[in-house]
């Protein structure tokens, strides 16, 4: 497989991709929360229909469906399947994407639009693409790398499939899902219909990473019911709404936030505030890869409630927590098969592999839970859900070529 080849087919595909709107909205609990991610769905649906697919479907709630059939004499290869998400995360927008494509990078700086730049000082990865392609946003918005890398790569892989069919394979199909960065878990899920054995979620970072556990994750709601009274006449009286929401947040230690932890450190993380002398609310975040972990933070925040409680006479606060997925290792582990032929892939696409932890999780990790273990491979995007975000062309290719290996092994049975 030649990297000018598959450049073809990957750039003009995530420069289309990454134009789409595709913002979801973690406060729409409808699926999918934006019109955006239709949009692109319907855009997917026709390329694989024209690349000959026959059993192409979006579901009601938009779910992307396709399958490839296998070659002659493959039939009874397992089915595998591959996974990215339509939509682009909330936390900067994914409006008006002006993709720049730099072939031949110079290695030196690159400004953006309000002051920001790409820095190669700073980022040793971004200086180790001299000479090479790149895609970044202009700074006004995110790229979408994440996760319409991943998309350009399964579908280019389909395309490089069909046009060689000398590449044996069993049948292979092909998911796409709305509303991954909300963590909502893929809700509406058509888990009948899916026929994969074991499937892998394209959506990793730098070349070579292999993600097989990610954190287990939960969401707190809390509320703050306070006591009111006129501002002037409230000592010994007024218990603030507002003042409740705002201890218990600094309760939170600082040591285990998302900014002060990494590796396989958990994290509380306040995502949103909002109240006034009545009523408040937080949303809270949490994430740790261990069971007993997740345990000892949601116990916190019942004894942070009661602090904030004896300091605020009168005022009442209701913990609600939820879980949004779980830690995929112990699953995976189960069928070892999955991941050992995804390193395989690797090491036959000429690929240096790393296991590596996921900060975060993927619609991969709540399938695993459903009972398809699905790892998480590279796409090669860097600095995602910022205005700094950047793809390496090479690496997208890198990532190709593995999905085609990955596809030629699960057909080898």
């Amino acid at each position: 497989m030649k990297d000018d080849e598959l450049e073809n087919l990957l750039v003009p595909r995530f420069l289309n991709y990454v134009r789409y709107d595709t913002e979801s909205n973690r406060h729409n609990e409808e699926t999918p929360s934006t019109q955006g991610q239709w949009e692109l769905a319907k855009v997917l649906q026709n390329e694989l229909s024209a690349l000959g697919l026959k059993d192409v479907k979006i579901t009601e709630h938009c779910y992307v469906i396709a399958r490839l059939p296998s070659s002659p004499g493959k039939e009874n290869a397992p089915c595998v399947g591959f996974l990215a998400h339509l939509d682009t995360a909330g936390d900067v927008t994914g409006k008006n994407v002006k993709p720049q494509f730099v072939q031949n990078y110079d290695g030196e700086k690159i400004e953006l639009t309000g002051g920001l730049c790409l820095d190669p000082a700073k980022e040793p990865d971004l200086a180790s693409h001299k000479g090479k392609s790149i895609i970044h946003c202009d700074g006004t918005t995110l790229l979408g790398a994440d996760n319409k890398a991943g998309i350009a790569e399964i579908m280019s892989a389909v395309e490089y499939l069909v046009k060689n069919p000398d590449i044996a394979h069993g049948s292979v199909e092909i998911i796409f899902t709305p509303d991954e960065e909300t963590g909502k878990g893929l809700p509406e899920f058509p888990l009948n219909e899916i026929k994969s054995a074991a499937c892998y979620t394209v959506d990793g970072g730098p070349m070579g990473e292999i993600e097989s556990e990610c954190f287990n994750a939960w969401k707190a709601d809390i509320e703050f019911h306070g006591k009111v009274i006129h501002v002037g006449h409230a000592r010994g009286i007024l218990a603030n709404a507002a003042l409740m929401a705002s201890t218990f947040a600094t309760l939170l230690p600082r040591s285990e936030s998302p900014e002060a932890t990494d590796g396989y450190y958990g994290y509380y993380c306040p995502m949103e505030i909002s109240g006034d002398l009545e009523n408040a609310a937080l949303e809270i975040f949490l994430r740790d890869f261990d069971l007993d972990g997740m345990k000892r933070r949601l116990d916190a925040l019942e004894s942070f409630a009661k602090t904030v409680e004896a300091q605020f006479p009168g005022g009442k606060v209701i913990v609600k927590t939820q879980p949004q997925y779980y830690n995929m290792k112990l699953k995976i582990d189960e069928k070892p098969d999955v991941l050992e032929r995804l390193k395989k892939a690797m090491v036959n696409a000429g690929i240096e592999w790393r296991l590596k932890p996921i900060r975060g999780g993927t619609d991969g990790s709540r399938l695993t839970e459903l009972g398809v273990p699905t790892p998480n491979i590279f796409t090669g995007g860097r600095n995602f859900h910022s205005r700094l975000e950047w793809v390496s062309v090479s690496e997208m290719c890198a990532a190709c070529k593995v999905i085609v290996e990955l596809i030629r092994l699960w057909g080898s049975n």
